[in-house]
């Protein structure tokens, strides 16, 4: 009996230049945040130092292209001279570990009801279904910024969007969910533990999820740049992380002042935001393919 509804095809996945150049620069950027500290220490260049020195009277880097140079490979942030090279490899910490927290939340709430809705159907069903669709259609934008003005700031910033972006990420994979398992439940190999009598937790756990779990990575890699995403429009708009936080959304919306002086400024984090993006975008449609390709 066939117990396999959906897999990756891993031949199909490795030969994938597709998914093989996504890997690679997802797993670039990974290294960052290990690396950051390393290059901190190397350089002596950190985040925070100032170094109003390079700067012009005017506060713009002196030197060409932002004053890169051999001690600042990338040049330096107008009005306070802070290396950029450190911003953008400390603002991974933040960027990386909001877009795949909150991936996290959404995935596991997202897959929580669209089982729970899709396995038990009625009533269950039905309720699930409303409330996903609240979720859905709610403002997310207008509430992010609106819970922004009355956090206290002694509370982490980081750890606030992460449960925000999280809980109002989840309602599209609970969809993608409901509907797998709405088409599970009435495969053979499901019918057969239930009249076996096996109870709904056994039969979700050991014939259901299992099943999931191919559909279920696609869609959390192809998510993670979303939620990135996320981030980083809310620290442009001044509502994400603190200030003082390296993040490259943050870093965006300070270069916009900046950009017809210190292009720089805002190319590099711009160009951090854009690679990840297209690393875990190629990398799920690789996977995607390669589940696509089992099933067919």
């Amino acid at each position: 009996m066939e117990r396999v509804a959906t897999r990756i095809k891993w031949p199909r996945l490795l030969s994938s230049s597709t998914a093989r150049t996504g890997f690679v620069i997802v797993v670039f950027f990974l290294c960052m945040v290990p690396a950051a500290p390393i290059l901190t220490a190397l350089t002596g260049n950190d985040p925070h130092s100032f170094n109003t020195d390079l700067l012009r009277p005017d506060a713009v880097p002196a030197g060409a292209f932002g004053g890169m140079s051999l001690q600042h490979p990338l040049g330096v942030e107008p009005k306070t001279g802070r290396d950029l090279l450190a911003i953008v490899t400390w603002g991974s910490h933040v960027s990386l570990f909001i877009g795949l927290a909150s991936t996290a939340v959404s995935v596991l709430i997202g897959v929580v009801v669209g089982v729970a809705a899709g396995f038990f159907g009625g009533v269950w069903d039905r309720l699930l279904s409303r409330i996903t669709d609240i979720v859905f259609g709610f403002p997310f934008l207008i509430f992010a910024i609106a819970l922004a003005a009355v956090i206290p700031p002694e509370v982490n910033r980081s750890f606030v969007l992460v449960a925000v972006i999280g809980l109002f990420g989840w309602p599209s994979i609970a969809r993608v969910v409901r509907a797998e398992t709405l088409s599970l439940r009435s495969r053979g190999f499901v019918r057969a533990s239930i009249a076996q009598g096996a109870s709904g937790f056994r039969t979700i756990t050991r014939e259901i999820l299992p099943n999931l779990l191919a559909t279920i990575l696609v869609f959390t890699t192809l998510s993670i740049p979303g939620k990135i995403g996320a981030e980083a429009t809310l620290s442009f708009l001044g509502v994400g992380v603190d200030p003082s936080t390296p993040s490259w959304g943050r870093t965006i919306s300070d270069a916009i002042d900046w950009v017809q002086v210190d292009p720089a400024y805002l190319l590099f984090p711009g160009l951090a935001i854009f690679l990840i993006t297209l690393g875990f975008t190629l990398l799920g449609d690789g996977l995607r393919d390669a589940v696509a390709g089992e099933k067919a």
